[in-house]
């Protein structure tokens, strides 16, 4: 829902002040779509009523709850013995998909994750981005650097199969961030709680997963090891056209002080006075925002009094926006 006066609507002859306050009115509006998305996504998995979000983010993001719950059953029924440890996951793991989704960092995880892979697939067909292998990631793999181009090489594979995976709606447990991996653990130790048997299968399959989790490089371990290394270099990642959706992502995640799930989201159209601000927020100029705004909505101008900003003031105003949001 638009104010009387949208941030998209003011000029450049508008003072700092006056520019501040139509932002803070636009984030509020953006920051009540954040704040209610979680319950409306619950309940969306749990009813037949689609009319909010499109029915295939619904599906994958069930599909990869479903995924999850079943990869912790079937851990569980390997460590109890099971000849087929992975049929019986099949049909025991249902329960646990639903008390999963009761854990609202999960479920944005999840739901973010869906939303990333759209970007990718609409940045594809807009402008002919590839998926996986994008400019900025070729100049990667051909760097000089052997670590970094030896990373490279890792986050194409990663990159790859992560595509692969949503198009399947699957998520491997070893991908979840160290955070919510451990909700996926203390979950499943809940659901057989009170079972002796389940319980002792499920420490079992506990230190096994957590094993497989501290050997692996995970494709945001891999996106975040490569910005940082990338340091001032890093501007080609905030070139969506030159880094693709995941090295953007990360990047304006790390440059503008956002969690990488606040990133993906402020890509999405109800959030573009948090896109503008955290494109200011990570040092990106006004022709960077006006590209970055015309690859993804082409159709929606730029706040044209943006410039009058500077990175530190845009980071605060995100700052407290969200703020506001978690209180």
């Amino acid at each position: 829902m638009a104010t009387t006066a949208s941030a998209g609507t003011f000029s450049a002859g508008f003072d700092p002040e006056a520019i501040e306050d139509l932002l803070r009115r636009d984030l509020v509006h953006a920051d009540q779509a954040m704040h209610h998305m979680g319950p409306i996504l619950r309940h969306l998995l749990q009813n037949d009523d689609r009319s909010i979000f499109s029915d295939e983010i619904i599906a994958r993001v069930r599909g990869m709850l479903a995924d999850v719950a079943r990869q912790l059953v079937q851990a569980m029924g390997e460590a109890a013995g099971h000849a087929d440890a992975a049929a019986w996951a099949r049909e025991a793991g249902p329960g646990l998909a639903e008390m999963l989704g009761a854990s609202q960092p999960l479920l944005y995880h999840l739901h973010m994750l869906a939303v990333e892979w759209q970007l990718t697939d609409k940045l594809q067909g807009r402008l002919a981005i590839d998926p996986v292998l994008t400019p900025l990631l070729q100049d990667i793999i051909a760097s000089p650097d052997p670590d970094l181009a030896a990373r490279g090489m890792n986050l194409l594979a990663a990159q790859a199969r992560f595509g692969q995976q949503v198009r399947r709606m699957q998520i491997p447990l070893a991908e979840l961030p160290a955070d919510l991996h451990e909700v996926a653990l203390t979950t499943m130790k809940a659901y057989v709680a009170g079972d002796a048997a389940g319980e002792a299968a499920s420490e079992q399959a506990e230190l096994v997963l957590r094993q497989r989790r501290s050997v692996a490089a995970s494709r945001l371990d891999l996106l975040d090891h490569i910005v940082k290394v990338l340091g001032a270099d890093r501007a080609g990642a905030l070139r969506i056209d030159h880094g693709g959706a995941a090295l953007f992502l990360t990047a304006l995640a790390s440059a503008s002080r956002l969690a990488r799930e606040t990133a993906i989201m402020s890509t999405t159209e109800s959030q573009m006075p948090r896109l503008a601000l955290s494109l200011v927020a990570a040092g990106v100029r006004r022709d960077g925002v006006v590209a970055t705004f015309a690859a993804l909505h082409p159709e929606i101008a730029v706040p044209s009094g943006i410039e009058g900003l500077d990175a530190e003031r845009a980071a605060a105003l995100l700052a407290n926006a969200l703020a506001g949001v978690q209180a």
